[in-house]
């Protein structure tokens, strides 16, 4: 049986929406649930918080709401939450202004100062209290570009101690294009080497040919050390789905994103995670191929080549979501979801590995 808790219901608590869900557990076992808490409506820009529960209970309950990462009525989001094996968290996110709205970034209406900016923040008390924003932007944003994210969802550090967050971005138009197009969007990641003291950008994905645009994506290491990313294909490539593998934790990629056509889903962010004790590959994601609905697990055991279906959560309305490891037995389920939208709730579900495997 799985056990379902809400810790963010829209109109509740101050926001009248919550997107962006994003969920990691701590060395001490503390489940830290991450969004975007958006103040005055559900649109992806304006005044839009970084908010915060916790559990320490295995996700069975959550703590009081608190904004982690506020920017003064504009927008904080996009977090991008990691643990590290110090038992600091970094949260790893974008801010703008609150008129920046995707579609005039991409087409180039909105000054640099405005647009999307990378910052990063920390806490070292298990999420209770968290440092100032630093910005890294210099570091890990190259000038041309225009749209930008983080993940959504968690990042990754590796066995080597390496810091992966994967990211997107779109490049400027070419001729009479409007940058609007699916084409423009590119794939990159952020890495450090130091737990969050400096940045770098590791592979860079581009191209223009609208088969494979890179989007929003979702990294795990796996068994042999290889990064396994996998990132939503808003270009009419075999299905919504694409993934690459990196041999040196991000630094390049051993080819350039493919189809996943073994993964039928609508274009929407998706998340992955590495399980060890089973060596499963998870990933969860809406299983339809053309609506964000019947939000599902699905396993791989040879590195993401092939999937199966593993558990169908229900047929309702579903986005976006995370997966997190909460104990040898379970794994949680941070998505998107509601009876007539999708976006009605955050809801948390517990999911047996003996489900899974």
């Amino acid at each position: 049986m799985t056990e379902v808790t809400v810790p963010f219901r829209a109109g509740r608590e101050g926001y009248a929406s919550y997107r962006i869900p994003a969920v990691v557990a701590t060395g001490v076992g503390t489940l830290l649930a991450f969004c975007e808490g958006r103040v005055t409506s559900a649109a992806d820009h304006g005044n839009i918080d970084i908010v915060l529960k916790r559990s320490t209970d295995g996700g069975h309950t959550w703590g009081p709401l608190r904004a982690v990462a506020r920017n003064g009525g504009h927008l904080a989001g996009n977090p991008a939450p990691v643990v590290l094996d110090t038992g600091r968290i970094l949260l790893v996110h974008v801010r703008a202004a609150a008129r920046a709205s995707e579609d005039a970034i991409r087409r180039g209406r909105v000054k640099p100062a405005d647009g999307r900016r990378v910052w990063v923040q920390h806490s070292d008390d298990d999420g209770l209290s968290w440092s100032g924003p630093r910005e890294i932007t210099r570091r890990v944003k190259r000038e041309d570009w225009r749209w930008y994210a983080t993940t959504p969802g968690h990042a990754v550090q590796l066995t080597t101690g390496r810091v992966v967050v994967p990211a997107n971005h779109s490049l400027p138009p070419e001729g009479t294009d409007a940058g609007t197009e699916g084409r423009y969007n590119a794939g990159h990641c952020l890495l450090s080497d130091d737990r969050g003291e400096s940045w770098y950008l590791g592979y860079l994905d581009e191209n223009t040919d609208g088969y494979i645009n890179v989007n929003e994506t979702t990294a795990t290491e796996l068994p042999d050390g290889r990064v396994y990313f996998n990132t939503r294909n808003d270009s009419p490539a075999p299905g919504n789905r694409a993934d690459a593998h990196s041999g040196d934790g991000g630094r390049t990629l051993v080819e350039p994103f493919r189809p996943q056509a073994g993964l039928l889903a609508p274009i929407c962010q998706a998340s992955v995670l590495q399980l060890r004790d089973p060596d499963l590959l998870l990933f969860s994601g809406p299983a339809d191929p053309a609506a964000r609905i019947r939000m599902s697990v699905r396993v791989s055991t040879d590195a993401g080549a092939t999937w199966r279906p593993a558990h169908t959560v229900d047929d309702l309305p579903a986005a976006y979501s995370d997966l997190v490891r909460v104990d040898a037995a379970t794994v949680g389920l941070l998505y998107e979801t509601g009876d007539r939208n999708a976006y009605e709730t955050i809801t948390f579900r517990r999911i047996p590995v003996a489900a899974l495997a």
